[in-house]
């Protein structure tokens, strides 16, 4: 691989926050442990299950650069990303989310006949979130609902099938990342509200929409806890349960209406963290039982 085809990569890659991919990844893999209780994983099954994961955040992200280019471009926060700033051009981003959304339907081909069925809709939803802020406040909403998707796949990947079980880890998942995406988009409230978008911060003002998120981060917790009933799982996920709870109490201490300094900390460092924990609770439970 030549120097510019790696420079080239490390682009794309910043251009679709890679190193995101931690928030919903551990839950689509705990979704996948679970099923293995019951039905047998082959590696290749966790082969094709990460490439899915990776081609469809990866189309979802590039195709949400696309649709936003000229929008980031007005935003001073956003106006270094790889689009506007010229790394990428939009010809090269398109083929990006061409080739991305193409590895996730294949690697869905190769999981079942009804994962690539799925896979058509599955990829609709989250290109879809893309136009959400031009419409609706609740776009955090649908957001956390396209990124839900992904334990329910991993686990239609394994089964075959559904179990409402699966479901609690989706909506904590659901509910979660609605709750941050919404500490997050307070930092462009002004921006939001001259450009006419949506978003609830802009529409309600922060302290309201930081105590939606905390009431979106109370479900998380209480969706956690039906998954554990659900699947019968061993009590020592309620430890990591209730680290996870004091980790999301931690955050919203850090984010406030009146600071938002830390809240890079609190996205990133806080959010990969208790995603990571989710996997491990998982494993570690599942080893105990």
């Amino acid at each position: 691989m030549s120097i510019i085809s790696k420079r080239k990569l490390i682009d794309y890659a910043k251009m679709i926050k890679f190193s995101h991919t931690i928030f919903a990844l551990p839950f689509a893999l705990s979704a996948m442990v679970m099923a293995w209780e019951t039905h047998p994983v082959k590696i290749w099954d966790l082969f094709w299950i990460l490439l899915a994961m990776v081609g469809a955040r990866s189309a979802a992200m590039g195709f949400n650069r696309i649709v936003d280019a000229d929008i980031d471009a007005e935003n001073k926060r956003t106006a270094i990303r790889e689009i506007p700033a010229g790394i990428l051009s939009q010809k090269e981003s398109i083929v990006f989310v061409v080739i991305s959304s193409a590895v996730f339907i294949f690697s869905a081909a190769m999981l079942s006949r009804l994962c690539l069925v799925l896979s058509f809709p599955v990829l609709f939803f989250l290109l879809f979130y893309s136009y959400t802020k031009r419409f609706t406040k609740y776009c955090h909403l649908y957001l956390g609902f396209a990124i839900s998707l992904a334990p329910v796949g991993a686990w239609v990947a394994v089964t075959g099938g559904l179990a409402w079980p699966v479901l609690f880890l989706s909506l904590a998942l659901l509910t979660y990342i609605a709750g941050f995406d919404i500490l997050y988009a307070c930092q462009d409230i002004d921006f939001d509200r001259e450009q006419g978008l949506y978003s609830l911060p802009s529409k309600i003002g922060a302290k309201k929409a930081m105590q939606i998120s905390t009431l979106l981060h109370c479900l998380t917790l209480v969706f956690f806890i039906a998954m554990h009933i659900g699947f019968g799982m061993h009590p020592v996920f309620l430890g990591f349960i209730a680290v996870i709870g004091l980790l999301l109490v931690i955050e919203h201490r850090l984010v406030t209406p009146d600071d938002l300094t830390h809240i890079n900390i609190a996205f990133f460092h806080i959010n990969s963290i208790i995603s990571v924990l989710v996997f491990i609770g998982v494993l570690v439970q599942g080893a105990l039982k």
